[in-house]
């Protein structure tokens, strides 16, 4: 597919030339964006909006402006991705580095130029701490390597009797990138991960040409007249940028934990559920308009709120409801911030569902122990401006004040006759009077004669009489 890009595009500039001597208007159109950053869903997305201008202007090429040194799986696999399938042929300059993912989506490109002194390779899965992650995400990424340079053919040879094959690009060296095990005769050495430099992937096959700016790969490419569009962020693509950050979704994901652990400890405030509230939307609201987050996704994420409030003011304790709340809420933040979720539990659908699982997580413990450690210094702090959200002063016993009634403690070793059904709460009557009491062990039907048998903190406990 991208030789036949690649072959369509000369024959069209060989057809221009012939046709109008070298002198026409309009002779190649080309579309420029940059990737300047770390990999990841800006990349991503500025990737998916360029390719669709460059469609829908008709453009003849599409050129890629790239210095990065790497970055999430995930999206560099997507921007690969759309590359391979991209009708349009797609050149890269890399100017200083592609390394990691930027070399995985270099590899893509149906032409590659680099300035002198740049970098192409060192594709090694790692973690956020720079570990080395388990092969079997190592496998993912060599998978990924080899299939990309294959996707660009190979030449058959005919020599006498022999039938020989060239890579343009070799499977091999495309997976030495990842994999320091890997050797490729006369390229790489065992136990090093393998980095060409701008001479080294020109002689390997990874290079078409150098060139210092993007006038000279155009130069270099065989292309005499033309005209760029380039591709250039509006502030609000700005702004969606910045709010898919993973390190702002983390701070939102905080503030939305944290208000909603405020509001329960203290209940009737407001700005704390409002702070909830408004995190909430700032994180969703991209996601959604990106095309992360779905309808069901979004939906999953209120219910678990709406389940977690169940708990705390409706039902006593802290069980089904309560935990089934936690998980609901946690699936749907995770969830949302990944792309094309099909449930398929292989490395490839599974490391970005990991990825934002672990973010999620660890926001939500941080935020947790922070909310615990603020409300206790910000309510309780003498001098804090919240300190007056707190009741000061303390209702003493020897004050008349009382939280249950002790004159029941009388009742203790008397029959007594339940008046309701117990389960096992009800009530019974006593000497003519109606009192609460629980059933200390199984259900008591109306009209039963009963014994209490013990008073604490408040209760009456009662059991059947025997006959």
């Amino acid at each position: 597919m991208t030789r036949l890009k690649f072959l369509l595009l000369s024959c069209s500039i060989l057809i221009s030339t012939l046709c109008f001597g070298g002198n026409f208007n309009d002779t190649v159109s080309i579309y420029k964006f940059d990737i300047k950053q770390e990999i990841g869903p800006s990349a991503w997305r500025h990737t998916q909006i360029s390719l669709k201008n460059a469609k829908s202007m008709n453009a003849d090429l599409v050129l890629i402006h790239m210095n990065t040194y790497g970055g999430a799986v995930d999206a560099a696999d997507s921007i690969r991705t759309a590359i391979l399938n991209s009708k349009i042929p797609v050149y890269v300059f890399i100017d200083n580095n592609a390394a990691s993912a930027g070399a995985l989506i270099s590899i893509a490109c149906d032409r590659i130029y680099m300035r002198p002194g740049s970098n192409i390779g060192a594709a090694t899965v790692v973690n956020q701490t720079g570990e080395v992650v388990p092969d079997k995400y190592q496998s993912f990424m060599r998978s990924m390597m080899r299939s990309t340079a294959e996707s660009h053919g190979k030449d058959t040879i005919v020599n006498g009797s022999d039938t020989l094959f060239t890579w343009h690009r070799d499977p091999n060296i495309a997976q030495a990138m990842v994999d320091p095990s890997i050797y490729v005769e006369g390229i790489s050495d065992t136990g090093k991960v393998l980095t060409f430099t701008t001479l080294e992937a020109i002689e390997h096959g990874f290079c078409e040409g150098q060139a210092e700016d993007v006038q000279e790969v155009i130069q270099e490419a065989g292309i005499e007249h033309y005209t760029i569009e380039e591709y250039k962020p509006t502030t609000l693509e700005r702004i969606i940028d910045l709010l898919i950050n993973p390190y702002l979704s983390s701070i939102l994901i905080m503030i939305i934990i944290g208000g909603i652990y405020f509001e329960l400890q203290t209940p009737g405030i407001g700005f704390p559920i409002a702070a909830s509230i408004l995190a909430a939307i700032v994180y969703f609201a991209p996601l959604y308009l990106e095309g992360l987050a779905e309808n069901w996704e979004v939906l999953v994420f209120i219910a678990g709120v709406a389940l977690i409030a169940l708990e705390i003011f409706a039902i006593p304790g802290f069980g089904v409801a309560g935990i089934s709340g936690i998980f609901l809420v946690v699936l749907g933040l995770t969830l949302s911030m990944v792309d094309n979720v099909n449930f398929e539990f292989d490395a490839p659908n599974l490391f970005p569902i990991v990825k934002a699982l672990f973010l999620v997580m660890i926001s939500f413990v941080v935020s947790l122990i922070l909310s615990i450690l603020l409300s206790k210094r910000l309510l309780t702090t003498g001098n804090s401006p919240l300190r007056r959200l707190v009741l000061k002063e303390t209702q003493q016993r020897n004050e008349g004040y009382l939280s249950v009634e002790v004159s029941n403690d009388k009742y203790v070793g008397q029959t007594a006759e339940s008046s309701t059904v117990l389960r096992p709460s009800g009530k019974v009557l006593i000497d003519g009077e109606i009192v609460d009491a629980k059933s200390e062990s199984g259900f008591i039907d109306a009209g039963i004669p009963v014994l209490v048998v013990k008073y604490e903190h408040g209760q009456l406990y009662v059991k059947k009489i025997r006959k």
